[in-house]
């Protein structure tokens, strides 16, 4: 998959000069220039996508010959030399190319030419379901749900849901979520979920290959599925293992004294004596399957390898509150763009949505909420994961800057308390409108928001006395709106009795935004009327000055 999404990508234009290569400059992606057909065949299979600044006629020219099936292609995207158009060639789906043709078309404010027909009919695509991998008649069932024809959808696998965004129908197509190996007959679509945790134990010098047929051996006579299998667990001394490793699944690892603990049908002594519990694969399988799981298959051994196979009893949710950085997706971290594209369910204030609209597909489900909702809106999120979703509350900003993480924290506790959180960061708006200012917060200083709405205005006063009295710098947020007009020449009072005149002040106004906003002044000539709720005001210390046109306040370095 290509870069933000998991991969490497490449652009390729045709000269270092020209449009196509201006527009280039703008993707965070390595640049090739020159001899496009030659650089495309030998990049062809080194990466996961290509980006080519040049017709869409001459990249199939150029590509067709190396195309090798839709699960081994890199996704191809090509661009126009006008910047219009961001077109998914080769790979939408498997490949990732509507994703890239997403991706690129926000990095450049062209429009994403993605021509599958599930993304253009907004029909959740079988093989994007995020959390389940597709099998069986794929291509059947979705011409079906294309046809206006919504499948039944069974669920196989006791505890287990059905994806969020698939509503069954009366089929007669069906979409079967199962950890069972297929054949499917024709007309029934299998979803494979990670329900399946392999154990896996192997002496010191157990070559890597030894593992792989051994598995494969042991969940085809068990009938599961090696697409089910999510997880690999060991003992914490052989984590990075290539035997363990080498199955490219992620790796919980557990102490001797973990393992042990844990009651299993094929102990040894031998296994004890040596590294301190009798069971490694067993047990490290029903302990990283957590509460209420079962072997499916047995210790199984090789020369210098054993497997065991556990069955996870539930998935485990996951909430992500990922904060998507100040507006376009070139200040978005590739994590964002990552916990957003792998979430079932997008929780979301509107215009953070939108934010974020090339991240989502329809194979997601996608939850609006009005501004002032916050805390129905972390619940919702949180009572979702609990039910086994994997689900992205998103921000603006950073999540944990006057956003939603401290309140899905604070919440967790009491509503989903076994429910992983995690935080993804992103570019704060005062980190955004510092960088426009210069380096104005080159040393420390304060971040302090002027809505009394939840603090009241006497703790915020405080505050402001307290950075002012200790020659900070101060960034101020929620500086001014049409029903809070005072609040800011009162906190530049505060400022005024504590700094000089001629302290520099930035106001930045929709950072990085369309209608974005800088201005430069001092403390005695900042008019508060310039300022208004997407506004960030940056008020510099006593060592803050202008050099060249930029606030800088230095760190003490010398030059």
């Amino acid at each position: 998959m290509p870069d933000g999404v998991g991969g490497t990508t490449r652009v390729v234009c045709l000269s270092a000069t020209g449009a196509g290569s201006a527009l280039a400059a703008r993707l965070p992606y390595e640049h090739h220039h020159g001899a496009v057909g030659d650089t495309v065949r030998r990049l062809w299979g080194e990466v996961d996508g290509l980006v080519l600044m040049l017709a869409a006629g001459a990249a199939v020219r150029i590509v067709a010959p190396l195309l090798a099936g839709k699960d081994r292609d890199p996704a191809v995207v090509c661009v126009d030399e006008s910047g219009r158009w961001a077109v998914a060639l080769v790979g939408g789906h498997a490949g990732g190319a509507n994703a890239l043709a997403s991706e690129v078309a926000a990095m450049l404010g062209a429009e994403a030419v993605v021509t599958t027909a599930t993304d253009a009919s907004g029909t959740p695509a079988l093989d994007l379901l995020p959390g389940y991998r597709a099998g069986g008649d794929v291509s059947g069932v979705t011409a079906a749900m294309l046809d206006g024809r919504s499948p039944i959808v069974e669920v196989a696998v006791p505890g287990w849901n059905a994806p969020a965004a698939l509503v069954g129908g009366a089929g007669p197509e069906r979409v079967v979520v199962t950890d069972a190996a297929g054949p499917a007959a024709t007309g029934v679509a299998l979803l494979h979920p990670p329900s399946l945790v392999v154990g896996v134990g192997c002496s010191s010098d157990a070559p890597a290959g030894e593992v792989v047929p051994l598995l494969d051996d042991a969940l085809a006579t068990a009938g599961l599925a090696r697409a089910s299998v999510g997880l690999v667990a060991t003992i914490d001394r052989r984590r990075d293992h290539p035997v363990v490793t080498g199955l490219g699944l992620p790796v919980r690892a557990f102490t001797a004294g973990e393992l042990a603990g844990v009651a299993t049908p094929n102990p040894s002594a031998s296994v004890a004596a040596a590294v301190g519990t009798p069971s490694v694969a067993e047990a490290a399988a029903l302990l990283a399957a957590g509460p209420g799981a079962g072997l499916v298959v047995t210790k199984q051994r090789s020369a210098a390898v054993t497997v065991a196979v556990a069955r996870r009893a539930a998935p485990t949710g996951r909430l992500s509150v990922v904060g998507l950085g100040p507006g376009p997706s070139a200040h978005r971290t590739p994590a964002a763009a990552a916990a957003v594209r792998g979430a079932e369910v997008v929780v979301g204030y509107g215009p953070y949505l939108d934010q974020a609209a090339d991240l989502l597909t329809p194979a997601q489900v996608v939850v609006r909420s009005p501004i002032g909702a916050e805390a129905d809106r972390a619940r919702q999120a949180l009572e979702r994961a609990a039910a086994g979703r994997r689900v992205a509350l998103v921000c603006s900003g950073d999540a944990g800057v006057y956003g939603m993480a401290s309140l899905a924290v604070e919440l967790a506790a009491s509503v989903a308390p076994d429910v992983d959180v995690e935080v993804v960061p992103g570019v704060t708006a005062a980190l955004a409108s510092a960088a426009l200012l210069g380096a104005p917060l080159g040393h420390d200083h304060a971040v302090i928001s002027l809505s009394d709405l939840l603090t009241p205005w006497e703790v915020i006063e405080r505050r402001l006395r307290a950075a002012a009295e200790a020659d900070m710098v101060v960034a101020l947020y929620n500086p001014r709106s049409a029903g809070r007009t005072w609040q800011l020449p009162a906190a530049l009072d505060i400022l005024r009795g504590h700094r000089p005149p001629d302290t520099p002040v930035g106001l930045v106004t929709d950072a990085t935004r369309a209608g974005e906003r800088v201005e430069r002044t001092t403390l005695a000539d900042v008019d508060p009327a310039s300022a208004g709720m997407t506004t960030c005001v940056i008020v510099g210390a006593g060592t803050t000055r202008m050099a060249a046109g930029r606030m800088v306040t230095p760190r003490g370095y010398r030059p």
